[in-house]
């Protein structure tokens, strides 16, 4: 397999795709990134210029089509989704896509069948899944360290969605942006629960709308809100063990993410330090105590999660770089671990019965 030319759709200077996609793809050497797109040419020149890409286009369907470009990376608003994918996927192109897939379960369902029809290779970007100490507690879990687990508590801050923003974020505070605080922040997390512990047989939901509305900080104005800013799941799983998620807006002067996972045998904390609360892109601490332990301590994560991406690559991009590694290998040698349309699919259905639960204040099992 050769070197994967990729092009990324909205990679403007300072958005998610420069400090998540762009530092990532040029940590591993089975990548180059050929091409960008924004919305705009001077946009586009810029940002091709900081990162060294050949080539910028202010047309995404001029990316889609560039000879030298592989997979497409979609990382634009969710309602932007479903048309930028479609023309990928008509084109031949693997897709990566942002989570959320799209901004609705019935519009995630034409994608994934659309990627099925087009025999393309998919990601979905949860990335949650891949972080190393995400992935050292599942085998912790699965080799007895808590030995039978008999519940799981997570509360986290979604950070982004209080009290104030600006005017390139107030679509977040628009419940059919599909980037809300229920569809972003929890969904990541509740990736890696899942991840670990395994599915929800049934969940039980309440989405709560705190602030009624927003100040748009650099125009001096106040904006409705209609998405709800805080977010409580709790369920059991298909193992038995029960889980409680709790995601808040915005942020605690407190604990802004912990994560406790409860056996019979012993105990697994996950933490992250100060205000970021989103699991997917945290700096996590993992501790764990077992059998006559009176607490918790630190637990060292081994070099083998790292054999693919170097420990120093730190922040939100290494989660990423972990998800092009797996990919890499799956290209190469065949396999499909990597997380694509269809597991994004599942992932929407657990949403929408996460949101029908709450509407309807009873039990759903995510079909």
């Amino acid at each position: 397999m050769g070197t994967i030319g990729v092009g990324i759709i909205g990679a403007g200077r300072g958005g998610w795709a420069a400090i998540g996609h762009v530092p990532a793809l040029s940590a591993l050497p089975d990548y180059e990134l050929r091409a960008i797109s924004t919305t705009r040419r001077e946009s586009a020149e810029a940002a091709a210029r900081e990162f060294g890409v050949p080539a910028g286009f202010d047309n995404h369907r001029d990316l889609i089509a560039h000879p030298d470009v592989d997979l497409v990376v979609v990382a634009v608003k969710v309602a932007h989704h479903h048309a930028l994918i479609s023309e990928a996927l008509e084109a031949g192109k693997a897709v990566y896509s942002e989570w959320p897939l799209d901004t609705g379960l019935e519009q995630a369902a034409v994608l994934a069948e659309r990627a099925r029809a087009a025999q393309v290779r998919t990601v979905i970007g949860l990335q949650a899944r891949y972080a190393p100490a995400v992935r050292h507690a599942r085998d912790l879990v699965a080799d007895g360290y808590v030995g039978k687990v008999l519940g799981t508590t997570l509360v986290g801050s979604g950070i982004a969605w209080g009290g104030e923003t600006d005017r390139a974020r107030a679509y977040i505070f628009d419940e059919g942006s599909g980037a809300t605080t229920v569809a972003v922040p929890t969904m990541h997390a509740l990736e890696a629960l899942n991840f670990v512990l395994g599915d929800f047989a049934e969940v039980s939901a309440g989405l709560v709308r705190g602030r009624t509305e927003v100040l748009i900080a650099d125009e001096g104005v106040t904006v409705p809100v209609s998405a709800p800013d805080h977010v409580s799941v709790t369920g059991t799983l298909h193992s038995g063990a029960a889980a409680s998620v709790f995601y808040r807006g915005a942020y605690s002067r407190g604990d802004n993410l912990r994560w406790e996972i409860n056996g019979t045998e012993g105990d697994l904390v996950l933490s992250a330090p100060g205000i970021n609360g989103n699991l997917q892109v945290a700096d996590l601490r993992l501790e764990g105590g077992r059998g006559a332990d009176s607490g918790v301590a630190p637990i060292e994560i081994p070099d083998r999660y790292f054999t693919a991406v170097p420990r120093a690559l730190a922040g939100p991009a290494h989660n990423v770089a972990q998800v092009y590694a797996a990919f890499a290998t799956d290209l190469r040698d065949g396999t499909r671990t990597v997380p694509g349309f269809d597991h994004a699919l599942d992932r929407h259905r657990l949403l929408s019965a996460i949101e029908k639960a709450s509407r309807t204040r009873s039990a759903r099992k995510p079909a």
